[in-house]
């Protein structure tokens, strides 16, 4: 249900402003691969650019296989005025992205992708090249170093005296929305592959996550009243959805609602501090927040990721807090010449 309205260019508000065409490959008359070829408008515009977008890539372990895929793909794009090709976004650059490179003994979390391990390989020896690596830390209640984290709060508090850390109201989640949005958009402008969501896309976005987001580890942080950064983790449902098949109806609500108390994992899915208090502490607060909330709960570990992998900071913060290297997600590109 989720991939089809993701896909549907009526209900997401992604294509307000982008192209798609997707493309499927057969070998001797089984499905044998699968691609997407991308045209986000606001991204090129964003950053004077023609770059087009490859996604939704799935393939057997076949090279001709995947050459084609791609070319179909880059000659769309190249019909169209692209001069590059960045991948996967399914379909932008806020869903989910990247291909798993190492990891692949873990089942992915929330909202996260999984993929074959011979996806790498196939995809360089098509012509691409990495662009940039994606990372995901993993906390747990054996690893968290909460003498270190009380000090470091104290700290924060001491240089922040102002500073507070609040649930996200979800009776007033549309304002909550917009304080996110705007923090976001502020927090990441100068990141790699940045782009300002629209209100659209956010009120699109909270519609969807309202549905599993828990305000134990939903957050805001404020100084003196004002906005300053936020935090979203979700409760990885992924472990109770890798039992359903895909399916919800007609048994799949109950197992839901019957095993979500045995959930015992978050993911930290998106975060975000203003410039002008960025290393100062703020995330290790937040990050704090969701913790603590979880070892009253019983949660055993939190997942803290994407982060780019030169995002030198951030790496800092989930090493600090006590995350491992966990998983490592891959973005390439190629020029279309």
């Amino acid at each position: 249900m989720e991939q089809k309205k993701l896909l549907d260019k009526n209900k997401n508000p992604f294509f307000n402003n982008a192209e798609i065409a997707l493309f499927n490959a057969t070998y001797n008359g089984e499905p044998a691969g699968r691609i997407a070829a991308i045209i986000d408008h606001r991204f090129n515009k964003f950053h004077n650019r023609r770059t087009g977008f490859f996604g939704f890539f799935e393939c057997i372990d076949n090279q001709s296989t995947v050459d084609l895929l791609f070319k179909v793909a880059e000659d769309w794009l190249k019909e169209r005025g692209m001069k590059d090709i960045l991948g996967p976004a399914n379909p932008g650059m806020m869903d989910e992205i990247g291909i798993l490179v190492d990891g692949f003994d873990k089942y992915p979390s929330i909202l996260m992708p999984y993929h074959k391990s011979y996806y790498d390989k196939l995809i360089k020896q098509a012509g691409y090249d990495k662009e940039m690596d994606l990372l995901t830390f993993l906390v747990t209640q054996d690893s968290v170093d909460r003498e270190r984290a009380e000090r470091a709060v104290n700290i924060v508090k001491k240089r922040l005296p102002g500073i507070k850390i609040r649930k996200i109201n979800l009776k007033k989640i549309r304002d909550e929305v917009r304080i996110i949005k705007e923090i976001f958009n502020s927090a990441w402008k100068n990141n790699w592959g940045f782009i300002p969501l629209s209100t659209e896309e956010f009120d699109a976005l909270a519609s969807d996550l309202k549905t599993i987001v828990d305000t134990d580890f939903a957050h805001i942080a404020e100084i003196d009243g004002t906005p300053v950064g936020f935090s979203v983790a979700f409760p990885d449902y992924n472990q109770i959805f890798r039992n359903m098949n895909g399916r919800l109806l007609p048994l799949g609500i109950f197992k839901i609602l019957w095993n979500k108390r045995k959930i015992n994992k978050i993911r930290t899915a998106l975060m975000g501090v203003i410039p002008k208090y960025q290393g100062k502490g703020i995330d290790v607060l937040l990050h704090r927040e969701s913790i603590q909330n979880g070892v009253v709960r019983n949660y055993y570990s939190s997942e803290v990721g994407w982060i780019l992998e030169n995002n030198v900071h951030m790496v800092r913060v989930a090493e600090k807090i006590g995350g491992e290297l966990d998983k490592r997600y891959r973005m390439y590109s190629k020029k279309l010449v």
